[in-house]
């Protein structure tokens, strides 16, 4: 019986590493950017994709109003790459309450 009890602790142990691993892997995916998280803009994502996309969520309001807008800037260009439409990206600031935002030229 002992030998059945230490290989289910040594599964076990085994399990709990590999799970730490993965969440370790996802948490080192999102990168500090501009004063957020870049995985947090993924809050925002509805709300700039499609047609007629919703309202913005509480969520990604917080996120925009944390973020240093002006340094977001630099990244408008891969906005479109990941089907994002940078005029409805721009649009969200004054959905979130968000107003007297210098933006650079372009932005």
């Amino acid at each position: 019986m002992g030998k059945n009890n230490t290989r289910m602790l040594m599964r076990l142990s085994a399990l709990a590493i590999v799970l730490t691993a993965a969440m370790m892997v996802e948490e080192a995916k999102s990168v500090r950017l501009c004063n957020i998280e870049s995985n947090d803009l993924q809050r925002c994502r509805l709300a700039v994709t499609g047609n007629n996309p919703p309202p913005p969520v509480n969520g990604c309001c917080v996120v925009l109003r944390a973020a240093n807008l002006p340094c977001l800037c630099k990244f408008k260009s891969s906005l479109t790459a990941n089907g994002i439409d940078p005029a409805k990206a721009k649009a969200l600031l004054p959905k979130c309450g968000i107003r007297n935002v210098i933006l650079p030229r372009g932005c």
